[in-house]
């Protein structure tokens, strides 16, 4: 896609980047700043501005200071094409992964945590172009579109995407139209995702794999607790655990039973040889090494350096 291509050298560089095209945000980077690359491609049409951008794992922040005081209030349909991304605005977080998309508005704070080497399509309208009222921009921003394999959005994302991939190589005339084209099909997405379409029973289902979903993105975060999830996704903690239950497991035995499972297969790999059991441990949100061990041995009979001198392959 034609446009001003923008290659990153370094965090600060691509703050600056980054804050020219979207609005002043704050980036943390988990390694060191210095190392980390990306690019960032913008493409102005009128009213309408598509990016990508690829990145280096990075934690993206719009702080309620910089909402109120740029004066930025465009909207954000992310459309994600590699890797995975944790969008969090007005109390709710979406786990966005290849082919789903996601709104979310710069008038207010929102937080983006991309845990690895990720890319992404960006489109940018003025609010009004979604059609929406105040109260429903706020109902639609963090929400995933395009995670069911019926509906509108099976249907328009793969259109929208290919619109907005091609839309920087048509002739000067016709952007325009094409321009209004997506704007268009970003209002319809707005829209559906905002229809109560699901049947009964269904919503339960689809929380149960979206709290799945947010568990295996947040796995190695310490902090995670069954209360941190319920408030994630807008529920009660007791509700939360009734929808456990009747799956016959717990909130923590789940959160349990992935890192546990994600340590023995790094465990397993001969690349990850040269990295500390204790490391291992903290990289899936382990705290202390010595608790880890004795649920490890407990779940799989065998103290976890015992499991790795044997390398097994199941």
């Amino acid at each position: 896609m034609p446009g001003r291509l923008t290659t990153v050298d370094g965090l600060w560089s691509c703050k600056r980047a980054l804050s020219a095209a979207y609005g002043d945000l704050d980036l943390v980077a988990p390694s060191d700043p210095e190392s980390w690359r990306g690019s960032l491609q913008v493409l102005r049409l009128g009213t309408l501005q598509v990016a990508t951008e690829e990145s280096d794992p990075v934690r993206v922040v719009r702080t309620p200071r910089a909402a109120a005081t740029d004066g930025r209030d465009h909207m954000f349909a992310r459309l994600q094409l590699d890797g995975r991304a944790r969008l969090s605005q007005d109390g709710r977080s979406a786990d966005l992964y290849p082919g789903v998309l996601a709104f979310y508005d710069a008038s207010r704070p929102f937080t983006l945590v991309l845990p690895e080497r990720q890319r992404a399509r960006v489109l940018m309208v003025p609010r009004p172009s979604l059609r929406l009222g105040e109260a429903e921009i706020r109902r639609v921003t963090a929400k995933v579109i395009g995670n069911a394999p019926e509906g509108p959005a099976a249907f328009l994302l793969p259109l929208l995407s290919g619109l907005a991939q091609e839309i920087g190589t048509v002739a000067p005339a016709a952007r325009e139209e094409l321009a209004r084209a997506v704007a268009d099909l970003l209002a319809t997405l707005a829209a559906d995702r905002l229809a109560p379409t699901e049947p009964p029973g269904a919503q339960e289902a689809t929380l149960f794999d979206r709290v799945k979903a947010t568990i295996e993105t947040r796995l190695s975060e310490p902090e995670l607790s069954p209360q941190a999830l319920a408030d994630a996704h807008g529920v009660s903690l007791r509700y939360l655990h009734k929808l456990f239950h009747e799956h016959d497991t717990t909130v923590g035995g789940w959160i349990r039973r992935r890192r546990l499972e994600s340590c023995r297969a790094e465990l397993a790999r001969p690349t990850a040889a040269d990295r500390t059991i204790a490391a291992v441990a903290a990289r899936w949100g382990f705290v202390s090494p010595t608790h880890f061990s004795h649920a490890f041995r407990k779940a799989y009979g065998m103290p976890p350096a015992q499991y790795r001198a044997q390398r097994p392959d199941d």
